[in-house]
């Protein structure tokens, strides 16, 4: 089957990569020209612009984007829409908000196109281990990409699923992700505790292993956790500065929106918020409250 793929990241370009193995042609375009041609070195096939990308592909065009969430999506879509047929299948790989998902598969069923949300999970290991994908969409169209779900996916039934109607696979991996920020922040709330018990001088990297078997805290991200700590027991050379992607904080808008409390989750987004904070001003005013009412001494710069 033929797949056009529009943004050849590291992502994409490893999506386009697992397809050919897969017995699937991609045809890819980028502004990297340097990404277009290793697209093409691998065997696939690379585009210069999207008119070449669509006169490249043969019969019904599907056509993979991955691209920044919002405006470039929208831009990517109206541009492509001239040079496609009616029936063609747009489908948005990237972590777009589910209620643009919702717009652009009316919006592109109106003008006689289809529109599949494709939520993906798996990041630069998706090319070795698969990818996860949450699919939202017509189930024609759905069908119609099931071999190119079941050739990215770990296994041909496993890891990957029609979850409903257009907006929901974005909308699964929304809260996907806002489980994997409360994942992350207890795993380094946890490790931070170890670290700082100096006086039993616990080795994290072999903690972390001995986790991984058996444990029931195990898992893959506690895979990546243990290889990490061994590549950098102390995080030498790190800043303590996150960023967030925006799923998170969908999610928690979200939870307020249906009026679920979810603390975990919103207190892991509000901490990679105080991450980027320098010389943090909530803490120097909390600093100086307790100085006002109990005499506790303030440390100065």
């Amino acid at each position: 089957m033929q797949l056009g793929m529009i943004g050849l990241g590291k992502m994409g370009g490893n999506m386009a990569e697992r397809l050919r193995l897969g017995g699937h042609q991609v045809v890819g375009f980028d502004f990297s020209a340097e990404a277009v041609a290793r697209l093409a070195s691998s065997g696939n096939v690379g585009a210069s612009t999207l008119e070449e990308l669509a006169q490249k592909l043969k019969g019904r065009r599907a056509i993979w984007i991955m691209v920044p969430q919002g405006d470039p999506v929208d831009q990517t879509i109206a541009k492509l829409e001239p040079l496609l047929n009616p029936g063609d299948i747009f489908i948005d790989g990237g972590n777009s908000n589910y209620k643009d998902s919702m717009r652009r598969h009316k919006e592109a069923t109106a003008k006689g196109f289809q529109f599949v949300d494709a939520g993906t999970s798996g990041g630069v290991w998706g090319l070795k281990e698969g990818y996860s994908m949450m699919i939202g969409g017509d189930k024609e169209a759905v069908d119609y990409l099931r071999p190119i779900f079941e050739t990215l996916a770990p296994a041909p039934d496993k890891g990957w699923g029609h979850v409903g109607p257009a907006g929901s696979g974005h909308f699964v991996k929304m809260i996907h992700n806002g489980i994997e920020y409360g994942m992350m922040q207890a795993y380094a709330e946890g490790f931070t505790i170890l670290e700082k018990k100096e006086e039993m001088n616990l080795n994290l990297p072999q903690i972390a292993q001995i986790w991984r078997y058996g444990s029931v805290v195990r898992s893959w991200l506690l895979d990546l956790t243990a290889d990490a700590l061994c590549k950098n027991p102390a995080l030498e050379g790190l800043e303590a500065y996150v960023e967030d992607s925006g799923e998170g904080r969908w999610t928690v808008i979200e939870a307020i929106d249906l009026n679920v409390s979810a603390p975990v989750i919103t207190e892991s987004l509000m901490r990679r918020i105080r991450s980027r904070e320098q010389n943090n001003f909530t803490d120097r005013m909390l600093a100086i409250m307790r100085n006002e009412f109990g005499g506790h001494a303030v440390k100065k710069d």
